[in-house]
């Protein structure tokens, strides 16, 4: 008989997240798969796609932070986000998965309060873990070296299951909108505007060029927008910076068909979803060489090694002249690296998982 596992997918709370795209990978590639046990989806339903399987799912509601959904009948539960509000407890006979994003509290200038109150949040998923699934190298080697901030079970299970992407299967996109750049050269960046994505170097970088920036942005820090718009003014660049907010995958998929290259100056990230897609379209990629981005980019892409403006853009000008020296030639080897981080492969990891913990 199947057995049934519980999938904690409530961060579908925010659709345009990157960490619901990653459970929408998740869902659809246990779906696609012959299943090997029944499961349960925890989450918003109308975010929840369809689905071939007869998965079921219980529909989120605030309250439950509170009044508990009752979890006796699963013999295991799979926490996917580890600041998760709803599934702290466990039954004595039932195992549990924990995927932990990134411990960035520790490392971005959080107040006293917020480190205490994260680490708190954080224990009290991963306390009883039975396995502890890393989403990179870098955020599983961070964890390692900060395992003494938290009390784990003896035999606890840590490894590495990279986050999987569904790609487009498109390979042109079109947009109605009518955007005045993109008939230009644009580097594109994709985040939230916020101080750890450090995306105000990307102005240095642009400044006394011909190019324009364009960043598709989901939410923002209210006094890091402020310090952004104040320096684009600043530098007289109101005309060559677009800030898109909230468009759907469709638009995305077009401005990165169209950019000239996907810049992410970020100074911390658990694993980096936009270069990956970025990729996966041909484009050229610079990354800061911090975190996790050197295990994303490998040896194609640029990586600038410090935010001053003449380095930025000295490892900038290499960096396309590079590209565009073989251009099929590298954008077919990003495509061919974009599609080793699939939904399916994530799927097929987890499942496994699954099998060792319940076997």
């Amino acid at each position: 008989m199947k057995k049934n596992i519980l999938i904690d997918v409530e961060r579908l709370k925010y659709p345009r997240s990157g960490i619901a795209n990653v459970c929408i990978s998740l869902i659809r590639g246990l779906d696609e798969k012959l299943c090997h046990f029944n499961y349960t989806l925890y989450g918003p339903e109308k975010n929840i796609p369809a689905l071939k399987n007869n998965f079921k799912i219980i529909d989120w509601k605030f309250w439950q932070k509170k009044l508990k959904v009752n979890t006796s009948s699963f013999s295991l539960i799979h926490v996917t986000h580890q600041l998760s509000d709803y599934f702290h407890a466990k039954k004595p006979n039932q195992k549990k998965v924990v995927t932990l994003h990134d411990l960035n509290f520790l490392h971005d200038s959080s107040t006293h309060n917020k480190i205490t109150k994260s680490k708190k949040k954080v224990q009290k998923n991963i306390g009883n873990a039975d396995a502890i699934v890393c989403i990179s190298e870098f955020v599983k080697n961070d964890f390692l070296q900060n395992r003494n901030l938290f009390s784990l079970k003896n035999n606890v299970k840590i490894e590495v299951i990279y986050n999987g992407l569904i790609f487009p299967s498109n390979e042109k996109f079109s947009s109605d909108m009518k955007y005045e750049f993109i008939e230009k050269k644009y580097i594109l960046n994709i985040g939230v505007l916020f101080p750890k994505k450090n995306q105000e170097v990307l102005l240095n970088l642009i400044d006394g060029s011909d190019r324009d920036l364009v960043l598709i942005t989901s939410s923002a820090k209210s006094n890091y927008k402020e310090k952004f718009l104040q320096k684009i003014k600043d530098l007289g660049l109101e005309k060559r910076v677009h800030i898109l907010e909230n468009i759907d995958n469709n638009e995305k998929y077009f401005l990165l068909q169209n950019c000239e290259s996907y810049c992410h100056p970020s100074l911390a990230e658990g694993f980096g979803i936009p270069p990956v897609e970025a990729m996966y379209f041909g484009k050229p990629v610079f990354l800061s060489n911090l975190t996790s981005l050197p295990e994303i980019g490998g040896d194609l892409a640029f990586y600038f090694d410090d935010f001053s403006a003449d380095s930025m853009k000295k490892i900038y000008e290499e960096g396309i002249a590079k590209f565009y020296a073989d251009k099929q030639n590298y954008a077919m080897k990003l495509k061919e690296r974009a599609l080793k981080f699939s939904y399916a492969q994530m799927a097929e990891s987890y499942e496994q998982l699954y099998k060792q913990l319940l076997d």
